[in-house]
């Protein structure tokens, strides 16, 4: 068995950062000054435009439009990797993605969600968190 990792049944922590408009995303995501009470997919992928993270991007884009689990859920997805505003946007422009493309390029996000090095420890990890309704990480 893998072993769980730190952040299982706590709450996810909180952070801003920039959207791929250059907008600044505020987690967790707030409407009218109040949390957004729905599930969240967080996903940190390596890199904007490789093909492995551009197929996980679409995968989720996808998703949202034809998984009735997704769609009665009424989940958020959010991306997030340490690629630029500027990449995120063509990113985002390219694939047609319908939910927010973080830029974490200084690596707070990761290093709050514990976000370790992935394939031979040439990249950011890959790695999904599934936040429930009152912010917990499952």
């Amino acid at each position: 068995m893998a072993p769980q990792h730190p952040l299982i049944d706590k709450p996810a922590p909180s952070f801003s950062i920039p959207d791929s408009n250059g907008e600044l995303f505020r987690f967790p995501p707030e409407k009218e000054g109040k949390p957004v009470q729905k599930p969240i997919a967080l996903f940190f992928y390596p890199e904007s435009g490789t093909y492995g993270c551009t197929r996980e991007a679409c995968q989720f884009r996808d998703a949202l439009v034809e998984n009735d689990i997704y769609k009665r859920s009424d989940v958020l997805v959010v991306g997030v990797s340490s690629d630029p505003v500027e990449k995120q946007n063509a990113f985002v422009e390219k694939y047609k993605l319908s939910y927010p493309v973080l830029s974490d390029t200084d690596h707070a996000v990761h290093k709050a969600y514990q976000i370790g090095r992935g394939m031979l420890g040439l990249t950011d990890a890959r790695i999904t968190f599934v936040i429930d309704r009152n912010g917990i990480v499952k």
